[in-house]
């Protein structure tokens, strides 16, 4: 049972509410959270599956999570908390049998730390691989990665890691635009992932990699405005800048690796615990009401790791001003949702592109579409909507299991899939259990086009969550 008083109270334990958590511990303060579910973690847990023997990461799979600031201060790789990181780096293979191979230009030299030096070695080959489609787009690639290293890779830790500046003051992104020898193009704060792409690049490769590594990296539609911060996270996973990274026994470690620390330290969490009021003296959060009536004191603060709406339900609309609490009610969730689907597997695809290189498909980050950037941007999202899968697929590969064999048994290897539908509320229940039988038989024949060997018979199991799951 809980005490009946905390210094803190943390609604909901995604790995938000843990990081914080571990912070408020660590500040002296006597902490606890509160979640619904029957583990921590939200959306950075793994699970047995698709089969037994296999370890399937539930959703977040593509972490970094050694570069946060809590990696280092609550010592998580001493937690358990250990990176794989591999010489390869991310790929596109496209339906004319080419592909774009990129070799990580900062290359881990620490792997304790994920300490990068700059492999120049590692650049050449993959502007050498651009200019086989462009050597204007080779020429644009290297002179972007002069810019980042010289000021934009500074920039965008200095502004991931502060506070947000008073409005009408320039952040640390925006000042970049002041600069028009190491800066970035100002018109570039106004674009559209799809002008983006049209803008830098002149091959139909490079540009339907952008546009669809803009859905994965940032979640940015080809019509949408992705911001400053939005292309420097895209461009510099989309020509191999930054190295992958792989968490060794699935996104669960990162999560234990908080539970553990956040414990450690004297913190305390309740799972299968519903927060259902925030008690409110004054204007003040004073504490909770869990769903069996029990209620608990916050002697200095109440934080919320919940969705905005949830958190206005909690907090009760009559304390808050009516503008703010309209607002929330208005957040439409309108673009792509994710089709996360796992495969178990006997052998790894072969790929034909590895014909035009022979360094194709060991990539851990590794997408597969038509070459064809119009359809990206247009056509693509108009399918999904309508129809909930689109023609042709443009999957987001992962086979961890190359680097970590902890995730499936010997000789046998899981593959995370990432694809794109409608958001939820678009189709009823019925048609999202169509959905997942279309996009799981869809997945398998687009698979083939590319890797011939990718049939069902090499399928020992899938695992396949839409939108309304």
């Amino acid at each position: 049972m809980p005490d009946a008083s905390y210094d803190a109270i943390v609604i909901g334990g995604g790995h938000h509410g843990l990081i914080i958590a571990c912070y408020l511990q660590k500040a002296g303060m006597k902490t606890v959270i509160f979640e619904l579910k029957p583990k921590l973690g939200g959306a950075v847990t793994s699970e047995i599956g698709p089969v037994p023997g296999f370890t399937l990461n539930v959703s977040s799979s593509w972490t970094r999570f050694y570069g946060h600031p809590a990696y280092a201060d609550f010592n998580l790789r001493e937690k358990g908390l250990e990176y794989i990181f591999p010489e390869e780096s991310e790929a596109m293979v496209f339906d004319n049998d080419t592909c774009l191979v990129g070799y990580s230009a900062l290359k881990v030299i620490d792997p304790l730390t994920g300490r990068t030096e700059v492999s120049h070695e590692n650049l050449q080959k993959t502007l050498k691989e651009i200019s086989r489609f462009s050597q204007r787009d080779a020429d644009t690639a290297e002179e972007l990665f002069r810019r980042y290293m010289k000021n934009w890779k500074s920039a965008m830790a200095k502004y991931r890691l502060s506070p947000p500046v008073p409005w009408g003051k320039k952040n640390e992104l925006e000042k970049l635009c002041d600069d028009p020898k190491d800066g970035i193009d100002p018109i570039y704060q106004f674009m559209t992932s799809q002008q983006l792409a049209y803008d830098l690049f002149e091959s139909e490769e490079l540009r339907t990699l952008f546009i669809r590594a803009a859905m994965t990296s940032f979640g940015g539609a080809p019509h949408d405005v992705i911001g400053l911060h939005g292309f420097i996270h895209a461009i510099g996973l989309v020509l191999s800048w930054e190295p992958a990274a792989i968490a060794k026994g699935g996104s669960q470690s990162i999560s234990n690796a908080l539970q553990k620390a956040f414990t450690e330290m004297g913190g305390a969490f309740f799972v299968r615990s519903e927060v259902v009021k925030l008690l409110i003296e004054n204007e003040k959060a004073k504490g909770v009401r869990l769903r069996d009536g029990t209620e608990l004191e916050a002697k200095s603060l109440v934080v919320s790791n919940l969705s905005a709406l949830q958190a206005i339900q909690l907090i009760g609309e009559e304390h808050l001003d009516s503008k703010i609490v309209r607002r929330v009610k208005n957040i439409r969730y309108d673009r792509h949702t994710v089709i996360w689907a796992v495969f178990a597997i006997h052998e790894l695809p072969q790929y034909k592109a590895a014909s035009f290189n022979p360094d194709c498909g060991p990539q851990p980050r590794m997408y597969i579409g038509p070459r064809n950037a119009d359809y990206m941007a247009n056509q693509y999202l108009s399918e999904i909507f309508v129809k909930g899968i689109a023609n042709r697929l443009f999957l987001f590969v992962g086979p961890d299991s190359i680097w970590d064999s902890s995730r499936a048994p010997g000789g046998k290897h899981i593959i995370g899939v990432e694809e794109f539908s409608a958001p939820a509320r678009f189709f009823p229940a019925s048609r999202w259990q169509e959905l997942r039988n279309e996009f799981e038989a869809a997945i398998i024949r687009e698979w083939q086009i590319y890797a011939p060997n990718m049939t069902r018979d090499n399928m020992i199991a899938s695992h396949i969550v839409t939108p309304y799951d």
